[in-house]
């Protein structure tokens, strides 16, 4: 069976070069049209795809090959692009930049996967007919990719975009879709340590929003683009719904409750995951770390996923009725699976721009922020030592990015991730244990590791079945 999902993918030549500009301008301008517009997020990406979230909004899905394998991704695509006006997928990085000098799991890749039309972002400042030399090259390195279209971005003035615009449809054949002159993107998109500052920090969102639309509506033509996507051709359709929804078969937690940690500070959680928890019968419970007040007493499991805990270190170093409880409940045996920002938060102390705050002190480490990342990129991990979710053989795919370190250790905590790619937590191990607790710098998704909502929810099982519960602590 073949249907038509009309797509678009808003490729560039490298990072920085205005993808998510034109991809939120466009999401932000078909919004006020009222199409609904799938959004997607080639790549990990937790920042971008809350972006795309908030201007599109709808629910933005990463696709990574890498992390999910090519059928997840399909099928996570033709999940979530049903019914709606069109989708729109946001690449990463350069064009053909992918794991290797081969390009796999590039974004030219993702788009071939999906036989979707390719928008490309073109910076051209300070040169004119070089950039048709540089789109051939593209178009030459592989014919396999339509790239249906391109938009100028940083362009001097009109004589400028004039001989570049002539230059690139008279030698290359691809139409000129836009021209963006050089903006203040630090005011529109404004960004920080790990990319963008998130939606949750930022109080001009919804004038943020209007002014991409409108500054994206008077230099790409919008109703272009929209028939280039409705140009890309029919999707088939399989007759498999792929590894996660086999796993969602067996539901493994009914009726337990996991908190998870949800505000400002702490953000980074795929849709899936949650998703995948509650799949598995789990009741999820909203926690804010800044919020004060004890951990609620009737949650069987914790998930603590990643953020920005050192920009708000002083309001949760001050949130001492949850930290302490925490700590007591852990003491009795509650499930806590942590990534990344988590495992800061469940650290002794944690040391930023010369201050050292407090930390929740369930881990026997002490935490420092660099200027410069410590571990960024793809991750494998083998499982070696006993630990509340994973048998030991399983190996994990998932990614990392994080400018903190684990500067000293001591106590009772292990690790139970050998690093087979990355950089872990230190010197080669990740995966820091004490009790039924694990917090790790790698970040996983469920669809490409279904069996870690299984394992989450098993504990929290467990536990509830132990009959310990939290209120018997605080």
């Amino acid at each position: 069976m073949r249907e038509h999902r009309p797509r678009i993918m808003i490729a560039g030549m490298g990072g920085d070069s205005g993808k998510t500009l034109l991809s939120l301008g466009l999401l932000s301008s078909w919004r006020r049209d009222g199409l609904r517009i799938a959004p997607f997020k080639k790549g990990p990406d937790y920042i971008d795809a809350a972006w795309l979230s908030r201007l599109s909004g709808s629910v933005c899905r990463n696709l990574d090959t890498f992390l999910m394998g090519e059928a997840e991704v399909q099928s996570a695509f033709l999940t979530h692009s049903r019914e709606m006006d069109a989708a729109l997928v946001e690449g990463n990085r350069g064009l053909f930049d992918g794991i290797d000098a081969l390009g796999r799991h590039s974004s030219a890749e993702l788009a071939k996967l999906l036989d979707a039309p390719v928008l490309l972002v073109l910076g051209v400042r300070k040169v004119t007919r070089t950039v048709a030399a540089s789109l051939l090259g593209c178009v030459a390195l592989d014919p396999d990719i339509n790239i249906a279209g391109v938009v100028l971005n940083r362009v001097a003035g009109a004589r400028h975009e004039k001989v570049i615009r002539e230059s690139v449809e008279s030698i290359c054949g691809i139409p000129v879709i836009g021209a963006l002159p050089v903006l203040s993107e630090g005011g529109l998109l404004p960004d920080r340590h790990l990319g963008l500052v998130t939606p949750a920090e930022n109080d001009h969102v919804l004038e943020m929003e209007e002014r991409l639309a409108v500054i994206i509506g008077q230099y790409v033509d919008c109703a272009a683009v929209l028939d280039m996507a409705r140009a890309a051709p029919l999707m088939d359709l399989p007759d498999a719904a792929g590894r996660l929804s086999a796993e969602r078969q067996g539901r493994a937690g009914d009726g337990v409750r996991i908190g998870y940690f949800s505000d400002s500070a702490f953000t980074f959680y795929y849709p899936e995951n949650l998703e995948a928890l509650a799949d598995q019968g789990a009741q999820l419970v909203l926690i804010s770390s800044l919020r004060h007040g004890p951990l609620p007493a009737d949650i069987d499991a914790l998930y603590i996923g990643g953020g920005f805990p050192e920009t708000h270190a002083s309001r949760i170093a001050g949130n001492r009725e949850l930290l302490e409880s925490l700590g007591r409940a852990v003491d009795q045996g509650l499930p806590v699976y942590a990534e990344c920002g988590g495992l800061i938060y469940l650290a002794q102390t944690l040391k930023w721009q010369g201050r050292e705050y407090r930390m929740a002190g369930v881990l026997p480490v002490n935490v420092e922020l660099a200027d410069r990342p410590a571990g960024h990129g793809y991750c494998r991990v083998a499982v070696d030592g006993d630990n509340p979710f994973f048998p030991v053989g399983t190996e994990l795919t998932g990614h990392e990015f994080h400018y903190s370190s684990v500067v000293e250790q001591g106590g009772d905590a292990g690790t139970v991730f050998r690093i087979v790619r990355g950089t872990g937590a230190l010197h080669g191990r990740d995966g820091l244990v004490r009790n039924n607790v694990l917090a790790t710098y790698l970040h996983l998704h469920a669809r490409g590791t279904p069996a870690w909502a299984g394992g989450l929810t098993r504990a929290a099982q467990r536990f509830r079945e132990s009959g310990r519960q939290i209120r018997q602590l605080t």
